[in-house]
C-alpha cells in the first residue's frame, strides 16, 4: 500500500487543560449556570446540561467547533462527556445558550456566535455581562424565529430586578437589582442553587438552629434559677411565719 494514500484520522478538539474562564464573576457565572440547571434538570434522563465543553457540530470538520460557556440539549442522555459532538447524539444541537461576555469574548458573542448558534438551530441564545461593562442591560435575550434572531423584550420588576422568561428552559432569567443572574422558577417561587450555595444554605440554617437552641437553653437556665430564687424566698417567708399566698 502506497503510504501516501494514508488519511490521517481526523481530530476534533477536547479538554485540554486550559483556564474556563478569565476572571472570577466569568467563572462564577459559569459555574452557577452548569450546577443549577443540572439540579433543576437532575430527574430528566434526557437532558443534558453542560458548559466550557467543546461542542463539534459538523462531521468531519474539525474547525466546525465552539465552546459555549453553558447550554442545554433536550433529547439527549444524561451522562458525562469529553466533548459533544451532534452526529453523534441522534444530531441534537443545543436548545438553549448562555454565553457569560467578556472582554476578550465580547465581539465573538455579539456578531461570531449568533450567527453559527443560528444555523446550528439553537432556540435561544442568553448573553450575560457580569461587570455591565460591555452589555447594557446587562442580560441579552434572543430566540430563533424562521431562522433568525430576534431580541427578547425585558420585563423589570418593582425592585428593579430585570427579567425575562426563556421558553426552552420553562425558567425566568433574570438580573437582581446587585448585578447577579440568577434562575427562577415561577412553579415554586424560588430562586435556582447551586451545590455549592445549597451546602452554605444548609451550613448557615444549621448554624441559625443551633444558635436558636442555644438561645432557648440560656433561656430555660435563667428561668430555672429564677424558680429557685422564688422557691428559697417563700421558704425564707415560711420560716419568718409569713404565708407567701396572702402577699
Amino acid at each position: 500500500m502506497n503510504p501516501t494514500s494514508l488519511k490521517s484520522p481526523l481530530i476534533y478538539p477536547e479538554p485540554d487543560g486550559a483556564p474556563m474562564a478569565e476572571s472570577d464573576p466569568a467563572r462564577d457565572y459559569l459555574v452557577y449556570g452548569v450546577e443549577s440547571l443540572k439540579v433543576y434538570f437532575q430527574n430528566r434522563s434526557d437532558v443534558y446540561v453542560s458548559g466550557n465543553l467543546w461542542l463539534s457540530y459538523e462531521q468531519g470538520v474539525p474547525d466546525a467547533v465552539i465552546c459555549p460557556d453553558v447550554f442545554v440539549v433536550f433529547g439527549a442522555e444524561n451522562r458525562p462527556r469529553r466533548s459533544y459532538r451532534v452526529w453523534e447524539e441522534n444530531n441534537r444541537h443545543p436548545d438553549w445558550v448562555l454565553e457569560v461576555t467578556s472582554m476578550s469574548t465580547r465581539h465573538k458573542d455579539e456578531r461570531d456566535k449568533p450567527t453559527t448558534y443560528a444555523q446550528m438551530g439553537v432556540t435561544e441564545y442568553f448573553q450575560y455581562d457580569p461587570s455591565g461593562d460591555y452589555l447594557q442591560p446587562r442580560l441579552r435575550g434572543r430566540r430563533l424565529v424562521n431562522g433568525e434572531y430576534q431580541l427578547l423584550t425585558l420585563n423589570e420588576l418593582a425592585d428593579g430586578t430585570l427579567s425575562v422568561f426563556s421558553q426552552a428552559l420553562g425558567l425566568e432569567m433574570r438580573v437582581l437589582p446587585d448585578g447577579k443572574l440568577r434562575f427562577f422558577d415561577r412553579e415554586s417561587g424560588e430562586y435556582l442553587r447551586s451545590p455549592d450555595e445549597s451546602e452554605r444554605d444548609r451550613l448557615y440554617e444549621r448554624q441559625r438552629a443551633q444558635q436558636a437552641e442555644l438561645a432557648l437553653e440560656e433561656e430555660r437556665r435563667r428561668a430555672e434559677q429564677a424558680e429557685a430564687q422564688l422557691q428559697k424566698l417563700r421558704q425564707h417567708l415560711l420560716e419568718q411565719g409569713i404565708d407567701p399566698s396572702n402577699l
